[in-house]
C-alpha cells in the first residue's frame, strides 16, 4: 500500500508486466474488503497499443458497431481475440469505407461469438473479409494465451500495414511494424 502517486505509477509499470497482474487499486485507506461490493475501490489497468485483423463486424457493413479481431496462429489460421467497444460515429464511418462482406470459405463460418465475456448468449455478427487491420488500445487481462478478457478500443485502421505484419496469436502486447507504429503507453 502507499499514498504516494509516484509510487503507485512505478507499480503500475513494472507489476503489469508480470504474467497474471492487471493494474493496480486505488482506494480510501480505511476502506475494507466486501465481496461482491466495488464501493469507492477503482482498478486501474496498464494498457498497450497493438494491431489485430477486422474478421467480422456487428452492425452493418455501412455502419458497423463492434469490430471482432482476430490473429493468425503458428498453423496460420485466423483465432478470435477480443472484440471492442462501441465504434464512435467518425470510426464507424472510417472502417466502413474499407469493409467488404465476407468471401466463401472465411475462417470463422459457422463460428458463434458469446455477447459478452462468460455469457452462453450469442452475439450477432456479420463476416468481413480478413484484409483490414486495426490498431487498438488494449489491456494486460489476457486468457488461454491470447484472447483478451476485456473488450479493446479501436485507435485507427493501419492501411500502411498488411495483415501479415500483425502479431501471431499468443503475442500479447507486441505492436506491428510499420510507419507510424506506436509504442505501448499507459493510460490511468
Amino acid at each position: 500500500m502507499t499514498t504516494d502517486p509516484a509510487q503507485a505509477r512505478q507499480w503500475l509499470d513494472s507489476w503489469t508486466d508480470v504474467s497474471g497482474v492487471e493494474g493496480i487499486v486505488v482506494k480510501p485507506q480505511t476502506s475494507r474488503y466486501m465481496p461482491g461490493r466495488r464501493g469507492a475501490w477503482t482498478k486501474v489497468r496498464r494498457r498497450d497499443t497493438t494491431e489485430a485483423i477486422i474478421g467480422a463486424i456487428t452492425g452493418t457493413l455501412t455502419r458497423p458497431q463492434l469490430l471482432v479481431l482476430g490473429r493468425h496462429d503458428q498453423d496460420g489460421r485466423l483465432r478470435a481475440v477480443g472484440r471492442t467497444v462501441p465504434l464512435r460515429t467518425e470510426a464507424a464511418r472510417l472502417v466502413a469505407e474499407h469493409l467488404a462482406a465476407a468471401d466463401p470459405g472465411h475462417p470463422w463460418g459457422g463460428v458463434t461469438f458469446a455477447a459478452t465475456w462468460g455469457s452462453r448468449d450469442v452475439l450477432d455478427v456479420r463476416l468481413v473479409r480478413p484484409d483490414l487491420v486495426a490498431e487498438i488500445s488494449a489491456d494486460r487481462s489476457i486468457d488461454w494465451g491470447g484472447v483478451w478478457r476485456h473488450p479493446l478500443r479501436f485507435r485507427r485502421l493501419r492501411v500502411d500495414v498488411g495483415v501479415q505484419d500483425v502479431p501471431p496469436f499468443g503475442q500479447g502486447p507486441a505492436a506491428a511494424a510499420g510507419p507510424g507504429s506506436s509504442a505501448p503507453d499507459a493510460v490511468t
